[in-house]
């Protein structure tokens, strides 16, 4: 990168005035003038109407003398606690901030009106003292916000050093203010956490020995960047030889130049973030083909991964992610190499199907939006739809039926659970080019909408198998038009199902006796019901569907929380295991009433004959019953025994039958399976009524027989091996192993953004020492507790950069790294083409600060910068940041509100609104885009011709392919071959604004898009978590838990620990 040319003198200025104005705010507090009972006034420092020269004459104006004493009288110890809690300023210990790398002395927490206000250095009670820090002391500073060293300067070009300017600060909207609200004051119950001087340098020693241990560990070797440098050079020869081939033999362009072909590095591996083992990312960019190779009717992509495929590697084209993708190794082995050649022969022959690629933005998550609670819903909901290809139905003579053919096909069958017949009806919605009413969609409805919508909820009702019923619900009026009323009739899908969902739970309740039932247990429960008739009986339903489909899901929750109706529907899941069922049953009965309470008592009858009639596996199921008739037990504890017994005996011997444990332990497995089948044996002498396990069965516990239990305990659970686990939704058939395949990147076809971030965080890690360290180790807890990974929900590694530079740029203070983006230079006197890639690029706004060599040199100088805390002391401050909303302890600044909250880098303070983007609630987006071309087969079969990708593979002659066809102004245009067929896809794209982190660049993309309302809770819990360990450690002086402890094998753990006792309850074992 070359730097600019401006005097590098003026460039010190300006930075030393921005660091100047940093510390200079963060000398007075705000709450350190004299206290008064004038109401504090709440706007943002720079709104409020004194200027600076009056606040200095104020402060030279003596005080007014004080009142003399009335008859008041005196207030009481309470009273005057309160006051002193009101009234009191905590006093900052710190000590001048040294010009050197020591670590910040830590202090105490000040409170402040200001959410984003400053913070002193150091203060004492009055205003004896104040230090300036840094650059050494200056009269006292006003308690506002010092206008920004950019705003007080003329906007020249020639005004700025070495390239650094400023954009206007209209072009980066401002975040709305958050009411101010001091820290000793919380009206919304939250107190604000104090900490003494010890206790923040023991949490902070904490974090800089676990930083240290992390980065040490983590830190990618030199040895492993060269390794992967050189097998990048080796594929980027094969995409140079792919592409030049193409365009010069097919595309007829004898000028093309081979080595415009680039395969960059971008990612964490250029940016500096990378850990150990880090996969690399590699963007193709070929600015000389006629069809740009991330085009959709570009056959490049797939050229690419067959020669890939052909020099031995394991490559693999993915096309449903958010850009396209070719997943790469360096050794595949054997196994998985075939498997790719045959993925990649069936997508030739048109046998593909790429349904089970994984799809990074499109996650399935029962989310709540605000105020509205959400209707369950399945995988097809938000799961992409299956591509239509219509001109290959219409070429393999296919004919669609009749829209009334295909809305009286809608039929259940007798077998069919009421779910998978819901799941029938949204996929012919989806085929008629149809969807369900949500919040982010209604505004867009239209009547046609409504009619097809209307006319598929009639048809799911109509095709209930249920006769009795499709009766009851033909019969209420809100699902009934009797054509009399003039008020709409509008209906959801959504809401017919659950008004089916809930009617068969009222049926249940209405056929069925519930004996045994408390009367008022029986009285609030008919209530329940009647409150679910009445919602039925509504006239004014049609109005408002959303509205209407809220009160639904809202009864029908009731309803499903009648024990009764929770007995009579009692099945054990699929994946449910019988300590969990047996646990849900347990429930079930206690809120039966204490007489079916099986905690101390034995169980109703009925609730054991439900139990048992529950179990899913008809072989365990019918075991179990035998035990059950032949030995007369009716305590529920010993069937629910009996049914974990047989249960494991059946994981065990499904897993050997699979191989799927070592030959040294059969012996061992197969004689633990014979003793656990055998009859149980009555444990206890008496009976007696008020000591119900007095009499018990269990299997036999001779002191054999536990010592064969203590070896079985060594080995794996046999309910948590694959052919006891339910399948895992995003796990690929062709995902490469983690270890053991050589290098392994993606090659990226729609990089040039990609590249422009990784250049700004590259620029970020210059600024600062402690940048890269603190983003290793933020990603390596991240990673630790199972929050990094965005296909299942959680977030990106690049979304939890952006979260440490928004707290190093914005909320540390003094801040730790200049906004880049708002220091950008001003343009250069180019053309406009000559600036992309500089300043714009795709027609976004690329500007900022990115002269390398300059930012480092003033990086090594001291001179970006005032901050000197410790790396322990910044990740103290970056944990409690994310984990409450509320005042810190540290500053005067509050919490990150995920909420309301859009962490924003470009913007100056870091932050705007969910209100001010847009960004509220989830859209649904349905997107009708071309994607790559048909495959050879369906290609052929479309056009009578050959696909273009034959002139590579299959070597056709020159004069086979099509001639050149000159445009009218005499320059060439693409031919027929480049000119591809394109196809037809409708996706629905979900986009999320749970957690929301606006791009530096893409304005409009999320990039916390694929955070589910699962992750979310996950990613907040792992935050207060961290911050509950690193709080306790400032009281005991070490961590009460580990910090970075894996989750997988804190999982680990607690599955040993439960299969333990589970076989000590089997045995009787346990109290």
């Amino acid at each position: 990168m070359q730097t600019s040319q401006f005097n590098g003198g003026q460039l010190e200025d300006r930075l030393r005035n921005l660091i100047l104005s940093n510390t200079d705010q963060a000398t007075v507090h705000p709450l350190q003038s004299p206290v008064t009972s004038t109401p504090t006034d709440t706007r943002r420092p720079e709104d409020q109407p004194i200027a600076r020269e009056e606040w200095q004459a104020k402060q030279q104006t003596p005080p007014a003398q004080t009142p003399a004493k009335t008859g008041k009288k005196r207030p009481n110890q309470a009273q005057r606690r309160q006051m002193q809690a009101q009234l009191s300023i905590p006093i900052d210990t710190r000590a001048p901030a040294p010009y050197n790398n020591s670590e910040q002395t830590a202090f105490l927490p000040h409170s402040g009106t200001s959410q984003r206000g400053p913070r002193d250095p150091a203060v004492t009670i009055g205003n004896e003292r104040r230090h300036q820090g840094g650059f050494g002391q200056g009269p006292p500073s006003p308690p506002t916000h010092q206008p920004s060293w950019r705003h007080s300067q003329p906007h020249t070009s020639d005004s700025f050093s070495r390239g650094v300017s400023v954009i206007s600060s209209d072009e980066f909207p401002s975040r709305g203010r958050r009411p101010a609200q001091p820290a000793l004051y919380n009206p919304s119950g939250h107190r604000q956490f104090v900490c003494t001087p010890e206790q923040i340098a023991n949490q902070s020693a904490l974090l800089d020995e676990l930083c240290h241990i992390v980065v040490a560990g983590a830190e990618i070797e030199p040895s492993e960047i060269i390794e992967k440098e050189k097998f990048r050079v080796q594929v980027e020869a094969i995409c140079r030889d792919v592409i030049s081939r193409y365009e010069i033999e097919v595309n007829r362009t004898p000028g093309f130049q081979p080595y415009t072909v680039q395969l960059k590095c971008f990612g964490s591996l250029s940016s500096g973030f990378a850990t150990k083992a880090a996969d690399m990312d590699l963007g193709l960019l070929s600015p000389m083909s006629w069809s740009s190779p991330e085009s959709s009717d570009s056959p490049i992509p797939r050229l690419i991964e067959k020669a890939l495929l052909e020099h031995g590697f394991g490559a693999r084209l993915l096309t449903r992610t958010r850009v396209p993708i070719i997943k790469l190794c360096e050794n595949p082995n054997e196994q998985l190499r075939l498997d790719l050649l045959e993925a990649r022969a069936k997508w030739e022959k048109g046998l593909a199907d790429d349904n089970h690629e994984a799809v990074d933005d499109v996650i399935d998550d029962q989310e709540t939006s605000e105020g509205i609670s959400a209707i369950i819903t399945t995988d097809a909901e938000h799961s992409p739809s299956r591509i239509r290809r219509r001109d290959s139905n219409q070429a393999s003579g296919l004919v669609e039926r009749t829209y009334e053919e295909q809305l009286a096909s809608l039929k259940q069958s007798e077998a069919q659970s009421l779910m998978a017949y819901y799941g029938n009806a949204k996929r012919l919605l989806r085929r008629l080019n149809g969807r369900d009413i949500t919040i982010s969609n209604a505004a867009d409805f239209k009547p046609a909408d409504y009619k097809l919508l209307n006319d598929v909820s009639v048809a799911f009702v109509n095709g209930l198998h249920d006769e009795n019923l499709k009766r009851r619900v033909q019969l209420y009026p809100s699902f009934r038009s009797d054509g009399t009323s003039n008020l709409p009739n509008l209906r959801s899908l959504t809401g017919v199902f659950t008004m089916v969902e809930g009617e068969k739970i009222v049926i249940v309740w209405e056929t069925q006796a519930a004996t045994g039932v408390s009367p008022k247990l029986r009285h609030s429960s008919e209530n329940i019901v009647q409150a679910w008739k009445n919602l039925q009986n509504k006239r004014t339903f049609g109005t408002d569907p959303l509205l209407f489909n809220r009160e639904l899901h809202i009864t029908l929750e009731r309803l499903r929380q009648i024990p009764f109706v929770q007995l009579m529907q009692l099945k054990q899941d699929q994946y449910e295991s019988p300590t969990q069922y047996h646990s849900r049953v347990v429930k079930i009965a206690a809120d039966l009433g204490s007489a079916n309470s099986p905690s101390n008592t034995t169980g109703l009858p009925e609730v054991i004959q439900h139990y048992i009639s529950g179990i899913r596996d008809k072989q365990v199921r019918d075991e179990v019953q035998n035990f059950a008739t032949s030995s007369g037990v009716q305590s529920l504890r010993t069937i629910a025994r009996k049914h974990k017994a047989i249960h494991l005996a059946a994981d065990f011997e499904r897993a050997i039958e699979k191989g799927l444990y070592q030959a040294e332990d059969l012996p061992l497995i197969k004689g633990y399976v014979k003793i656990i089948r055998e009859e149980f044996v009555q444990r206890g002498a008496f009976t007696n009524k008020r000591n119900f396990d007095a009499v018990d069965f269990t299997v036999p516990a001779t002191e054999q027989i536990i010592a064969i239990t203590k070896m079985v305990k060594q080995l794996s659970d046999p309910s948590k091996l694959a052919p006891n686990q339910p399948k895992d939704r995003y796990h690929d058939s062709l995902e490469f192993p983690k270890n053991g395949v050589g290098v392994q990147c993606d090659i990226n076809f729609s990089a040039h953004l990609a590249l422009q971030n990784t250049l700004l965080l590259r620029c970020y890690a210059y600024t600062d020492p402690r940048v890269r360290p603190m983003v290793l180790f933020v990603k390596h807890w991240a990673k630790a507790r199972g929050i990094n990974t965005p296909y299942r929900g959680t977030l990106s590694s690049y979304g939890y950069v952006l979260m440490v530079l928004h707290y190093l740029v914005n909320i540390a203070e003094p801040f730790v790294c200049p906004n880049l983006q708002q220091l950008a230079p001003p343009d250069p006197n180019l053309p406009a083409e000559a600036l992309e890639g500089v300043t714009t690029c795709k027609g976004r706004n690329v500007r900022f600060w990115r002269d390398e060599q300059e930012i480092q040199r003033l990086a090594r100088e001291g001179n970006l910068n005032q901050n000197r805390e410790s790396l322990g002391s910044l990740l103290r401050g970056f944990f409690e940041y994310y984990a409450q909303n509320h005042m810190m302890s540290t500053t005067s600044k509050r919490g990150f509100d995920w909420g309301r909250d859009v962490l924003s880098l470009r913007t100056h303070g870091g932050l705007l609104s969910k209100q001010e983007k847009g960004w509220i609630g989830a859209k649904t987006v349905v997107q009708l885009e071309t994607v790559a071309p048909p495959n050879p087969a369906e290609a052929e079969a479309n056009t009578g011709s050959k696909s273009p990708t034959d002139s590579i593979v299959g070597h056709v002659t020159a004069q086979a392919q099509p001639e050149q066809i000159p445009s009218p102004d005499g320059a060439p245009v693409a031919p027929p071959a480049a000119q591809a067929i394109k196809t037809k896809e409708l996706k629905e794209v979900r986009h999320r604004f749970l957690f929301a982190i606006e791009d530096p660049f893409e304005l409009e993309h999320n990039v916390a898009r694929t955070v589910t309302h699962n992750g979310i809770v996950s990613i907040r819990d792992e935050f207060r978590r961290a911050w509950r360990i690193i709080r306790s450690t400032g009281k005991v002086g070490q961590a009460a838990e580990n910090l970075l402890e894996d989750v997988k094998v804190e999982s680990e753990r607690m599955e040993k620990q439960q299969f333990a006792e589970l076989l000590d309850e089997i045995h009787g074992l346990r109290a």
